[in-house]
């Protein structure tokens, strides 16, 4: 449990880490969005090499593939919610975020974390060993997250300290949902693991599609294409170590 605690501690330091650098330093939009690219090829690849086929191995294509469209249901419509009341730009340094839409991306920012969090805890509790395939992809796609919601809450005239504190308080969320995925994953079958490994794939997959991608392209330009493949080719790499 504590082993879970620290690794769900260390990929979403990320956040931390690139929230310090957006407050801090300047680095471009364009080499933010060529970063974002790079962690949604390696999700992507942890989602399909380290879940999906894991899923596969242990349960039937028809139930992995149940749990994969409902993962991905749940998290587009809490995505849903979190737009509706204001978080659409969580990944986003554009101007202007208000009270109400700095809560938004904090809340929009915590869903996104959940998945990660539940089954990097769930892989843990079954083989007690660090997935690092999944936390290498969580922890590079967290960075970007940070510094560009960072940089859009300064604008919205958000202070320092206080960002900090909301990007310290998702880091222990995210231990918090590590112990929680360790907990409820020990005791499950692995017919019913792999059922919940194909409803967090499906929640990133989700995730990367409507938060990742649209603002690495938006930020990188279409080199994005290839920074994303390169992403994935890091992952399927780190798969063989």
């Amino acid at each position: 449990m504590v082993i879970a605690a620290f690794w769900g501690i260390i990929a979403g330091s990320a956040l931390l880490i690139g929230a310090v650098t957006g407050i801090y330093s300047k680095i471009s939009k364009r080499l933010t969005g060529l970063i974002m690219a790079f962690g949604t090829g390696a999700l992507i690849a942890a989602a399909s090499f380290e879940l999906l086929s894991e899923a596969l191995k242990e349960s039937s294509i028809f139930n992995v593939a149940l749990f994969f469209i409902l993962g991905a249901l749940i998290f587009t419509i809490g995505d849903f919610a979190v737009i509706k009341f204001g978080g659409k730009e969580r990944k986003r340094s554009k101007e202007g975020n208000s009270g109400s839409q700095g809560l938004a991306i904090f809340f929009g920012t915590i869903l996104d974390a959940i998945p990660e969090s539940v089954i990097i805890g769930a892989l843990i509790a079954k083989d007690a060993s660090m997935n690092i395939v999944l936390i290498s992809s969580i922890f590079i796609s967290n960075f970007p997250e940070g510094l560009s919601s960072s940089i859009g809450l300064k604008k919205g005239k958000f202070s320092d300290k206080k960002i900090l504190t909301l990007w310290s308080s998702v880091i222990l969320l995210s231990a918090i949902f590590s112990i929680v995925g360790y907990l409820v994953m020990d005791k499950v079958s692995d017919n019913i693991f792999a059922g919940l490994s194909a409803f967090a794939a499906g929640a990133i997959i989700a995730m990367v599609s409507s938060t990742m991608m649209p603002e690495a392209f938006e930020e990188g330009g279409p080199a994005v294409g290839l920074f994303a493949s390169l992403g994935l080719l890091t992952a399927l790499i780190l798969t063989t170590l």
